[in-house]
């Protein structure tokens, strides 16, 4: 990740708070002994850092960024007067899934976001939604946070005899 890439992100973080229809949301992922604890954290213009964790076990990294992407978007759109949402994730390449039409193992996943950006841009023409790429290991403040989150979370495993 280039500092001009995440210069680009602080432009678009100011940007965001400053304008009240716009949600930030910015999503990460950590597995440990097989529990995969993911993050949303959406931040909106004079409101409180909205902030949800999940977990969960036996799932693949891939399904679990979608899944917090997709919960992500979800408390956005659920949120009153946004209009515009920007996800900012280290799993780009799992967002861009959402667009494939082709079959794929997480279409469950892909269906449930696309009908809620259906409804989302159903609203009003104007409304956006961008993604952006930021990987755990860039120094990119908000992420950073979120990631930190995630590593820090200390599982407890369902079935304690299994943990290694």
């Amino acid at each position: 990740m280039t500092k001009l890439h995440i210069q680009q992100l602080d432009k678009i973080t100011i940007k965001s708070s400053s304008n009240p229809s716009c949600a930030l949301v910015i999503t990460d992922s950590s597995i440990k002994n097989d529990i995969v604890m993911f993050i949303s954290h959406i931040h909106v213009h004079n409101k409180p850092l909205i902030k949800t964790p999940h977990h969960t076990v036996h799932i693949i990294s891939s399904e679990v960024e979608l899944f917090a992407i997709r919960c992500g978007i979800n408390q956005a759109f659920n949120l009153s007067d946004i209009s515009k949402i920007i996800v900012v994730t280290g799993s780009i390449h799992v967002a861009k899934r959402i667009f494939y039409s082709f079959t794929h193992p997480f279409q469950v996943h892909t269906v449930t976001i696309l009908k809620e950006l259906w409804s989302f841009f159903s609203c009003h023409q104007d409304n956006s939604i961008k993604f952006w790429e930021c990987s755990s290991r860039s120094n990119w403040i908000l992420h950073k946070a979120v990631d930190k989150e995630t590593k820090s979370f200390n599982p407890m495993s369902p079935f304690p005899c299994k943990m290694s």
